[in-house]
């Protein structure tokens, strides 16, 4: 714990501070939501600061956390970085704000950044505690059965992503149902949970990282709970009549056949 508190101190402190800076610039423009492309990249900066402070801890362990969570979250960043600059002010955080009148930049300080912040942190924890512990030495087997998981989670992340991109770039509307969306209706939030289960493998080989299952659980329930699946479901079932079509041969969340629906 002594070693540990330092850390989540220096990383609280640079994430807390940005977060301030973000919500200024927020207020300058306008609009938050470009924060949702920030939030990929915040946990690359987490894992770039551990890996940093982090010398006694096993060093192929360090690194192989800090490279997958790079390839994660600067993927995340740049395509909703495109998809705020292409798309424009995102209708939910436009929503949120228009409830909070007459104070929104006060509501979005705490709801928006300072909340992120907190998210950000606890859910890094598989970061943070497995580059801590030394031992053992070498990642093992069940680390590497982690970063497998983790790859396997940012390839159907991405190609997810690129095949919905692809979809309403050809077309006006409809849901998309073909590729990796016929099997799932969440294939990017599939994939997200899948890199965050990857890397508690990875830290779970150390005594700490056991500690820092939290992280994982907590991104599991935003992803399917709360402000992932659930929410935009419930706009695509008020925007789109043919999605509960979709929602009945099609599964949540877990990659399936789809199912046959009788007519």
């Amino acid at each position: 714990m002594d070693i540990f508190l330092p850390l989540f101190a220096a990383n609280a402190a640079v994430i807390f501070g940005l977060m301030l800076l973000l919500w200024l610039i927020s207020i300058a423009i306008k609009d938050v939501s470009f924060i949702d492309s920030f939030w990929g990249f915040s946990f690359v900066i987490i894992a770039a600061i551990t890996y940093l402070l982090t010398e006694g801890g096993s060093e192929e362990r360090r690194l192989l956390i800090l490279c997958i969570t790079a390839i994660w979250g600067i993927r995340l960043a740049a395509y909703l970085f495109w998809r705020w600059r292409k798309e424009g002010p995102d209708g939910r955080y436009l929503a949120m704000l228009g409830k909070a009148e007459p104070h929104p930049h006060r509501f979005s300080l705490k709801m928006v950044f300072m909340l992120q912040g907190v998210l950000l942190l606890i859910v890094s924890l598989p970061i943070q505690l497995g580059s801590l512990s030394a031992e053992p030495a070498a990642v093992g087997i069940i680390g590497w059965i982690g970063a497998a998981l983790a790859l396997i989670g940012i390839l159907f992340e991405t190609i997810g992503d690129w095949q919905l991109a692809r979809f309403k770039a050809r077309r006006t509307g409809g849901v998309m149902d073909t590729g990796l969306w016929r099997y799932t209706r969440h294939p990017n939030y599939f994939g997200d949970t899948c890199v965050w289960w990857g890397l508690y493998l990875i830290a779970a080989e150390t005594i700490l990282g056991l500690f820092s299952i939290i992280g994982p659980v907590i991104m599991t329930y935003l992803l399917v709970k709360w402000s992932g699946a659930a929410l935009l479901e419930r706009r695509l079932k008020r925007s789109k009549p043919e999605y509960e079509d979709y929602v009945r041969r099609t599964s949540s969340f877990f990659p399936l056949p789809p199912k046959a629906i009788e007519k």
